[in-house]
């Protein structure tokens, strides 16, 4: 009788998107399937985009910098607008698919100090859940995470995946209010 372990692997999906200079899908296009720290060289400008698989942050100015907005499959014809952007997309990161627990300890001040809480699902309000006004610094452990401003899951978001962030004061002095696990299932 064979004894062996037969070991379960997931394929990588990889991601791709399509960006275009103008609304509606016109205009020259840039095809994506990578982080991309300046698509300036690509395109002068984005105003439209098609995400045919994975989710993807996007930022406003190169170096993954300025706001953030999240993207999942789908089309997005004028995603200016859409998002209230003021200027097009600069930058691009792919999220990594996760598969496993999600765990995320945060904070009430920087540095790790105040008040912590180890969240292992969404929240969509730590004032309600823990009576915690904000969250100012956080340690991921596990998964990709969505911090908002504001409860909810509304108003400026980031982008959280596993490391130490002992400050938000760096980020525009955000304090987030609301976190959201990034799930395969959005994929």
């Amino acid at each position: 009788m064979d004894m062996s372990l037969e070991l379960t692997t997931y394929p990588q999906q990889s991601s791709k998107i399509v960006f275009y200079e103008e609304r509606n899908f016109q205009g020259r296009s840039y095809e994506c399937m990578g982080d991309c720290s300046d698509m300036s060289s690509y395109l002068s400008r984005s105003h439209s985009c098609r995400v045919e698989s994975g989710c993807w942050m996007m930022y406003d100015h190169p170096n993954y910098m300025g706001n953030q907005y999240f993207f999942r499959r789908g089309e997005y014809a004028d995603h200016t607008s859409m998002f209230g952007m003021s200027n097009s997309i600069r930058s691009c990161r792919m999220i990594p698919m996760h598969r496993g627990s999600y765990r995320m300890k945060i904070y009430e001040r920087e540095n790790f100090g105040g008040q912590m809480y180890e969240l292992m699902d969404d929240c969509d309000s730590c004032m309600d859940r823990y009576r915690m006004s904000h969250c100012q610094s956080c340690h991921v452990m596990d998964g990709h995470w969505l911090m908002y401003e504001q409860p909810h899951y509304r108003g400026r978001m980031s982008y959280f995946r596993p490391g130490d962030y002992r400050s938000f004061s760096n980020m525009g002095g955000m304090k987030f209010m609301s976190m959201k696990r990034i799930m395969d299932s959005w994929y």
